[in-house]
């Protein structure tokens, strides 16, 4: 019988959900004691991103892209059924998902409403990488799905938000609301939030192996920088609340009607992803990746166009803002019913050290996923 999956978690892992409910918390009266926070956050933008949020993403992402086995890279590109999968869910279904649930659910609200579908149409390409990890997730997918995610969202985003926003809502005859914002605004979100990390992962590996050797680079170098992944997280929830921790703190109806079609958003695509990456065989680590992939949203990149396009005190940015105020606790669960899964239908246990939790493709799978390392996340 296995260990139960919390033993083998180091304690920053083990109570995670209690660290990010005390970052939110923290940043939530934060906001709410020193409301010059937010100011001060604001004044430190540079095209709309803040920097000390910018560097906590950073912090975030990196080790986690550190990790990535690049050379193994090139057998996730030819999984023609996980990329088509992951388009069709991220790019098809879930914007369309978030239109109807804001319409149906917010249908008095068309501030929010409109914050809503903006959330819907920026798919994850940031934090996705730390859920992916915690639940022994395919690395290397989920390193070409973002990738894939940031190509889109340059070209599509902007296409998109004026479909949901002015055409759509004018073929059904519902109110429209414009959305004016540059693919040079997204490029740079992109380029900051994923191209950065991405390229100092890339150049810490090749350099470290080239240098040291896999095995030191493998069992000393990424142990020591993992934690940091985590610590970048609570860093970055705890100054996205303080931005707003008065107005979800004055509001508290508004934010509970907020929430609702996003706990339903989260769910579904989580579930829709999971159940057709089970359907085709691919196994636990990719149906996971692509269910996360799926579930999440770049919640920088939906408030800094609120905020440009709308303004800072609107009902839009305020929507954005509670997204993550949804979307951290809603995954981090979804974490656990991910390893409960892998157990119960993948006939994986997941967190299990070395190759077997990302090699086991489980029932049905037409070939295993690569074998990724575990350990060194646990350490």
């Amino acid at each position: 019988m296995s260990t139960p999956v919390t033993r083998r978690l180091s304690t920053l892992d083990r109570w995670l959900p209690l660290w990010i409910g005390l970052a939110m918390v923290a940043g939530l009266l934060l906001g709410r004691w020193l409301p010059g926070v937010g100011d001060a956050l604001e004044a430190l933008e540079v095209g709309g991103v803040s920097l000390p949020i910018a560097l906590g993403l950073l912090v975030m992402m990196y080790p986690v892209l550190a990790k990535v086995r690049y050379d193994r890279v090139a057998a996730v590109t030819g999984d023609r059924r996980l990329l088509v999968s992951s388009l069709v869910l991220n790019w098809l279904l879930g914007p369309a998902l978030m239109f109807a649930l804001a319409w149906l659910l917010l249908p008095d609200l068309p501030e929010y409403r409109t914050g809503l579908i903006v959330v819907g149409l920026a798919r994850c390409i940031a934090m996705v990488v730390i859920w992916n990890d915690l639940a022994c997730g395919d690395r290397e997918a989920a390193a070409v799905l973002v990738a894939l995610n940031s190509v889109f969202q340059v070209l599509a985003f902007s296409l998109l938000g004026w479909f949901y926003l002015t055409v759509l809502p004018g073929w059904l005859g519902l109110d429209t609301q414009g959305l004016d914002v540059s693919i040079g605004q997204i490029a740079l979100n992109v380029l900051v939030f994923l191209g950065v990390p991405l390229a100092a992962g890339f150049a810490s590996r090749a350099v470290g192996e080239r240098t040291r050797g896999r095995a030191w680079y493998e069992q000393a170098f990424v142990p020591r920088v993992g934690p940091w992944a985590l610590y970048g997280l609570l860093f970055t929830i705890a100054l996205l609340f303080a931005l707003q921790g008065d107005a979800i703190a004055a509001r508290p109806l508004d934010v509970a009607r907020i929430a609702v079609p996003l706990l339903v958003y989260f769910a579904v695509q989580w579930a829709l992803g999971m159940a057709l990456g089970y359907a085709l065989g691919l196994g636990y680590a990719r149906s996971t990746t692509l269910a996360f992939t799926a579930a999440g949203n770049n919640f920088e990149l939906a408030i800094a166009v609120a905020i440009a396009t709308f303004g800072a005190a609107s009902g839009q940015a305020l929507a954005g803002v509670v997204g993550p105020l949804i979307e951290v606790p809603v995954l981090v669960g979804l974490v656990y019913v991910s390893l409960w899964a892998g157990r119960r239908w993948f006939g994986v246990d997941p967190a299990a050290p070395g190759p077997p939790a990302h090699g086991a493709a489980g029932p049905g799978a037409a070939a295993p996923a690569p074998q990724v390392l575990v350990e060194e996340v646990r350490t």
